[in-house]
């Protein structure tokens, strides 16, 4: 399927992600319709105009009237949706997601899918500590980064056509990386960095904390604003690769309080011009 100006597309699950999809993709020209079991997100997003149409049930004629679907939805959902409706697809609909693991979804996904239907993952890397729809905003893509995660099944074509999705969404940095690329990657980027910030927030009960602090605590914290349902789920999904990283961090942390605790002056300093070099990069 080509990205052409009178493609159908359907979002399954209408949030933060799923309603900036459809802002970018609707001001673009296509056709957009949502499926959410939620009432509420449905009415908002035909009252400002995010969508053309929605439906808190599947219906069969919208799936199999859709070019491509997109789904943002909790993985375990994702695939039981696709398991259940699949036979609505239309025949050479491209298949894409936002979820935040790749492995433990992807290749069952292909199994159980049809054959004249592909699934080709993706996962916008972009968000915000508010959710839902009322919060969609197609801005967050623009200076973020994108990521395709095709397997061997995936044809050039289906992988064109993800990374053209990331380019006409505003997306500035577009990549390829397979499914266990990815879920090494997002363990030691996201999940980690949620867990630091969570455990952050937990160390202390002082209520009058937010009297005092300044930009580096709200900096680090920002993300501990968290979904729980849905951030529990990847935790556990890709709970190898957060577990390594999570051991890596605390032999790092371990390290440096031990230089503290010895006031190795020298070490801490070596440490620290580490730390600025490698963010260095991010600077750019």
């Amino acid at each position: 399927m080509e990205w052409i100006s009178n493609s159908r597309i359907l979002i399954v699950g209408l949030g933060l992600i799923g309603g900036s999809y459809a802002k970018a993709l609707r001001r673009l020209g296509f056709h957009i319709t949502a499926i959410d079991i939620s009432r509420r997100s449905i009415d908002y997003a035909l009252q400002h105009d995010i969508i053309d149409d929605g439906y808190t049930s599947v219906v069969g004629d919208v799936v199999s009237s859709s070019d491509a679907v997109i789904f943002a939805l909790y993985p375990k959902v994702l695939k039981d949706w696709i398991g259940d409706y699949q036979q609505y697809f239309k025949k050479g609909a491209m298949i894409t997601d936002v979820t935040g693991v790749k492995s433990c979804i992807v290749y069952d996904i292909q199994d159980m899918l049809r054959d004249d239907v592909e699934f080709i993952a993706s996962h916008p890397m972009a968000g915000k500590e508010v959710y839902g729809v009322e919060n969609s905003d197609d801005a967050i893509f623009r200076n973020a980064n994108f990521i395709v995660t095709p397997t061997e099944r995936n044809t050039k074509a289906a992988i064109l056509w993800a990374k053209s999705l990331g380019k006409i969404l505003g997306f500035s940095r577009i990549s390829v990386l397979s499914p266990e690329e990815h879920d090494e990657m997002i363990g030691y980027l996201s999940q980690l960095t949620h867990c630091i910030a969570v455990s952050l927030m937990t160390c202390s009960d002082n209520q009058h904390l937010v009297d005092y602090t300044g930009d580096s605590f709200r900096d680090l914290t920002r993300i501990a604003n968290i979904n729980e349902e849905m951030w529990t789920e990847l935790f556990l999904l890709n709970r190898k690769e957060l577990l390594k990283y999570m051991d890596i961090f605390i032999d790092e942390f371990s390290s440096l309080r031990d230089m503290i605790e010895r006031e190795d002056t020298e070490g801490m300093k070596a440490r620290m011009r580490l730390s600025t070099e490698r963010r260095a990069y991010f600077n750019k």
